[in-house]
């Protein structure tokens, strides 16, 4: 069986000669039975290295393998069928490949979610290890202009030291998951409103999360949605709500090239951090207090013993975002005219006005940080995107693709009552959709444009549940002070005032049949010009009170409707006034997905039999759930360059100009020059490794994740991908789509030869040698 559907020409990549027999000596007999497994995307040489010559019957030749990675974000589940099994002790996985479908078992189980990236667990005291760029708005929090860790980093020479990460940064401990798709379907086809068919889908999930949530204390409980809505499981992890800021490197290192090297390869970025996870004495999760202890995990990873190798197995295993591959024609078709150039035009408007709002306020800077790195790189991820879709013709592919599966569907009478039109459905959503695109977009952007427009929203949704007897508990009221309190953090009225601004502009400029209803409602004039914005802005900002989150609190714990009502506050004011727009808004939402959770389990049951019938196992789209890929350390030819897979700092110190984003830090100026290594060499590139490639299946969520080795130990972290294969999240491409990882050698090396963080080396099992 092979294990991806579509299953693309197989780009046959020969593997280095195998170097290292007690890791792949059981290779030559399990592979070809994963070679009948796998079909096309490995094969065994029949005739010896770089000759014509047939191999004889007994003759020995160099173990040189051909694996192309099909791609993939598996569920642990799924790795024991399909001939994963096989196939990974083939590439020289050294432990039983079952521990692998075990989410909290070894090496499962030492691996964590920070909401947004993914982290693991490397010693027995509760310390993390994660992307430089996934601790920015720790950095960011702790900032000032006298100390600056965005850019001088940071280092907790004890415990004492480290510095809490703050309220909005929690840790995901995975510890069950169930399936629970019967609890969440049954009988939903007998509702024909498609709004009363999603309430009571949500109904659902939302009991099972509170059944379970009242069942276990300190266990965080959600019902996660799996292949468009045809599967559901219900996952419960712990968080751990005490993070503290235990180690960063300079931004020399770990931004080091900034956009400018931003999903390109060649590659030299230090791309690590380190935090700490605390609980409270009792071993419960706990609040952030200064006598909480360190996390004690059940599994945590250690650090790789050997050298990495091109064609080495690896594994990445983390929580990725959100991918796309398993949408229609119809939507890769919108997505390449219409939701990319959208993006990319908001995104590069929405930096402009940043840094016209900042200016040279280093203040302002620090606040806006978190902000501007996260717009520029989705801007670089969405300009890839467009770029790799249209050059890859995915639109094309992928309308060939169904109208093979329509054909397939048609041939056959039981599938065609099941099947027929559901393709056809689909596409008629679709086209309502567009109809109203621009002005729906336009909508939602207005929408959250303001932290001081959500604040008020947040105050005016909280006295609705009031009036119906639902009011904010005591724990949702504490729980919004911690978040208004982080909020502010990064709040500038010249930052707020300038995003809304911009997005009331774009609003105003749109056709008056595609202007939103809420503009009217912001700016109360005609026409709606620059001038207008501008009155409209002053009276918002000026007489507002929700600067103050002592004030927006008190509100959103005490205020009843009729008082919100009677208030003066532009903002208050604007919220209720926007509110019957959002419920309409939210009804055809609610309405279109209630329609939605019929087609789509529908659409994905057509596309897993189909699969089955070629012998294919379909991979679910990323959701943020804990996923592994696999595959082999390796470059790739791009434009007629061949990109080997390894980086090393010498590269690094040739790019070092002293200005940003190529600015190493002096010590490790100093400690390359000086070939300063260590045990971190190199055997065979003669120095030290940098950053390395992979052809393995990652997006967004995945940074940070763990790189394994064959023995599941620590050899690096994922942090990028290269920018060929950025349309990865709607099609893998296994000739060009590659992952970028920072090699732990270099971590090791610029804690030990840099940064000094000796005390860090020895928690994690590593004796400080330089």
């Amino acid at each position: 069986m092979r294990l991806l559907v579509p299953v693309w020409p197989a780009d046959l990549i020969p593997l280095r000669t195998m170097a290292k027999p007690s890791r792949f000596h059981m290779c030559s007999l399990s592979l070809l039975a994963a070679c009948v497994a796998l079909s096309s995307a490995c094969s065994k040489p029949d005739a010896a290295p770089g000759t014509d010559k047939p191999v004889s019957e007994g003759e020995e030749i160099a173990e040189t393998f051909s694996f192309a990675n099909p791609g993939g974000m598996w569920m642990p589940a799924q790795l024991g069928a399909g001939g994963h099994a096989e196939t990974l002790t083939s590439l020289g996985l050294e432990y039983d490949p079952a521990a692998l479908t075990q989410p909290t078992e070894f090496p499962l189980g030492a691996i964590v979610s920070l909401g947004g990236c993914s982290a693991s667990f490397v010693s027995p005291d509760g310390l993390l290890i994660t992307n430089h760029h996934c601790v920015i708005r720790a950095l960011a929090r702790n900032s000032s202009k006298d100390e600056n860790l965005l850019e001088d980093g940071f280092l907790a020479k004890t415990r004492a030291d480290e510095r809490w990460a703050g309220p909005g940064q929690h840790v995901y401990v995975t510890t069950s998951f169930t399936d629970v798709s019967e609890e969440v379907l049954a009988g939903l086809e007998d509702i024909e409103d498609p709004s009363a068919r999603w309430d009571e889908m949500q109904s659902r999930r939302r009991a099972i999360e509170k059944e379970c949530a009242e069942a276990k204390q300190d266990v965080t409980c959600r019902v996660a949605s799996y292949f468009e809505g045809a599967q559901f499981f219900r996952i419960e992890q712990l968080e751990l709500r005490d993070i503290r800021l235990v180690h960063a490197p300079d931004a020399g290192i770990g931004v080091f090239g900034g956009e400018i090297d931003n999903w390109r390869w060649p590659r030299h970025t230090g791309d690590y951090s380190f935090y700490r996870a605390y609980v409270g004495k009792d071993g419960k999760p706990a609040d952030h207090a200064e006598d909480n202890v360190a996390y004690q995990p059940k599994h945590y990873l250690k650090v790789a013993t050997e050298d990495l190798d091109e064609g080495d197995l690896v594994m990445v295993a983390g929580y990725p975002g959100r991918t796309s591959r398993l949408k229609t024609a119809a939507e890769v078709d919108d997505a390449t005219t219409w939701s990319y150039p959208h993006k990319i035009a908001r995104y590069e408007q929405y930096l402009a006005a940043l840094a016209a709002a900042v200016g040279d306020d280093e203040t302002l800077a620090i606040k806006a940080s978190p902000r501007v790195r996260g717009l520029s790189n989705g801007l670089t991820n969405a300009k890839g995107m467009l770029d790799g879709l249209g050059k890859g013709g995915l639109a094309d592919k992928r309308r060939q693709q169904e109208a093979e599966l329509q054909a397939w569907i048609d041939a056959d009478e039981q599938r065609k009552a099941a099947y027929g039109t559901v393709l056809a459905e689909i596409a008629a959503l679709d086209a309502e959709s567009k109809a109203t695109r621009e002005r729906d977009a336009a909508s939602a952007e207005l929408m959250r444009s303001s932290s001081l427009l959500h604040r008020a929203q947040m105050i005016v949704s909280a006295a609705e549940e009031r009036e119906k007897g639902e009011g904010p508990d005591e724990g949702k009221i504490a729980e919004a002070r911690t978040g208004l309190e982080e909020a502010q953090n990064s709040y500038a009225r010249e930052i707020d005032r300038a995003v809304l601004e911009l997005h009331l502009a774009r609003a105003a400029k749109l056709p008056a049949d595609q202007q939103p209803a809420a503009l009217k409602l912001f700016v109360n004039a005609d026409p709606i010009d620059d001038a207008a914005i501008t009155k409209a802005l002053d009276r918002l900002y000026a007489k507002t009170k929700l600067e103050d989150p002592k004030q927006v609190i008190e509100l959103y714990g005490s205020a009843k409707l009729a008082k919100l009502k009677r208030s003066k506050d532009p903002f208050i004011v604007l919220a209720l006034a926007l509110a019957p727009i959002i419920e309409e808004q939210q009804a055809l939402g609610v309405e279109r997905a209630g329609k939605l959770a019929l087609l789509r389990p529908r659409y994905i049951a057509a596309l897993r039999e189909f699969a089955a019938s070629k012998g294919e196992i379909l991979a679910p789209d990323a959701n943020s759930t804990l996923r592994i890929t696999y595959g082999t350390v390796r470059g790739y030819s791009s434009n007629g360059t061949e990109h080997t897979p390894f980086t090393t700092v010498s590269e690094m110190l040739a790019k070092h100009t002293g200005e940003d984003p190529f600015d190493l830090p002096e010590a490790a100026r100093a400690a390359i020059e000086a070939g300063e290594f260590g045990p971190y060499v190199d055997p065979e590139l003669g120095e030290l490794p940098i950053d390395f490639l992979a052809d393995l299946d990652i997006t967004g969520g995945n940074s940070g994740s763990p790189t394994l080795n064959a023995r599941g130990e620590l050899i690096g972290l994922v942090f990028d991908g290269n920018y060929e294969s950025m349309a990865s999240d709607w099609v893998f491409m296994p000739e060009i789509t590659r992952s970028i990882h920072v090699d732990i050698r270099s971590v090791l090396w610029v804690m030990d030869a840099v940064d000094g963080a000796d005390h860090l080396l020895t928690e994690m099992g590593v004796e400080p040698s330089i």
